[in-house]
């Protein structure tokens, strides 16, 4: 296992890795200057993050001298260069050493300006304990599905679904079948409409939310909630689509705990517009410049995304929502694609 192999990584995973300070991640705004480490990232390299300034330059200064020309310099970076992947040894501050396996992209304007640079680090020295903590984390994610039939998924570019395989076994199908098509899990009395609908949101590229009803591999028929959303990255280029499936009662509810999904959250929140951030706010009663004040924005920046003018993956678009959200503020998703917006 290596650094790429943690895109499909689930989200528990991710976060048990990183809290045992396996695994990190970095980023940096090359247009502001602004770099922010994961908290992850300071334990992997063994550093206190209450003293620390993340910095570029300092990861580099930390490699072993002979491995350093294996990533970009800082100024490469900002003239569009980054290293994809590399195998490094770190020095940490108390002299051990440690072999990480990095990952690094770079974010770029639809000109082919760079605007940010980011990667993630794993920890590759002992692999036999990241392959139990791995299959501990698969261990789990099995009973999940099997227990409560909730899960997360991605589609891909190419429209291809990316589920575990405990669903094969709970509806009787092949993984491959149901990769191809995924509607091969809807009762036929609903399928076709249901096929038809969900794809009319791939060409806009637009959020899907609604319920289906499934048949279990067992011959029970259970009732679904479905949620598609496209991701995009800084550049706001289409990168696919992160979705959540779970069953409910008939009176809507949740049957079991819904499983963690940042991604999707995450791709909730791109689809927060200018109408939206302005609704928000009227509920509030805070003008732009307390929305800026409070996520950390400039006054500007909210005045882009008000008027819709940011990329629709930009980073400051999740900062406005979570600091909407902190203030009280929900956005509700709801099944005829309306996002509504309102206050706790």
């Amino acid at each position: 296992m290596d650094a790429a192999d943690l895109k499909s990584c689930s989200e528990g995973f991710l976060r048990t890795i990183e809290d045992q300070g396996i695994a990190g991640g970095w980023r940096w705004s090359i247009a502001s200057g602004e770099q922010v480490w994961s908290p992850g990232f300071f334990r992997l390299l063994g550093l206190d993050p209450r003293s620390t300034v993340p910095d570029y330059g300092l990861l580099l200064a930390m490699l072993h001298p002979d491995d350093r020309a294996q990533l970009a310099s800082a100024g490469e970076i900002r003239q569009g260069v980054v290293s994809p992947s590399a195998l490094v040894r770190l020095i940490r501050p108390d002299g051990g050493m440690r072999i990480l396996s990095l990952l690094s992209e770079l974010g770029v304007s639809p000109e082919g300006r760079p605007l940010s640079a980011r990667g993630v680090a794993l920890d590759v020295t002992d692999r036999e304990r990241l392959r139990q903590i791995h299959a501990a984390e698969q261990r789990r994610r099995q009973a999940l599905y099997l227990t409560s039939y909730a899960t997360t998924y991605s589609v891909g570019t190419d429209r291809i679904h990316d589920f575990p395989l405990e669903m094969a076994q709970v509806h009787g199908f092949s993984l491959q079948e149901i990769t191809l098509n995924p509607f091969v899990m809807v009762v036929p009395h609903q399928r076709e409409a249901f096929r038809e609908r969900a794809l009319r949101v791939h060409e806009p590229q637009a959020r899907f939310q609604g319920t289906s009803l499934e048949r279990l591999a067992n011959g029970e028929v259970w009732r679904f909630r479905i949620i598609g959303v496209p991701l995009w990255d800084e550049a706001g280029r289409y990168r696919g689509r992160a979705g959540m499936k779970y069953p409910i009662q008939e009176s809507g509810a949740a049957v079991d705990a819904v499983p963690e999904g940042r991604n999707v959250l995450s791709a909730l929140e791109q689809t927060v517009q200018g109408h939206h951030l302005r609704a928000a706010r009227g509920l509030l009663d805070w003008s732009m410049s307390t929305l800026a004040e409070a996520g950390g924005l400039s006054l500007s920046t909210v005045r882009r995304l008000e008027e819709d003018a940011e990329g629709q993956g930009a980073r400051s678009r999740h900062r406005a929502v979570t600091a909407l959200r902190q203030a009280g503020i929900r956005f509700i998703a709801l099944d005829d694609g309306t996002l509504a917006v309102a206050r706790d």
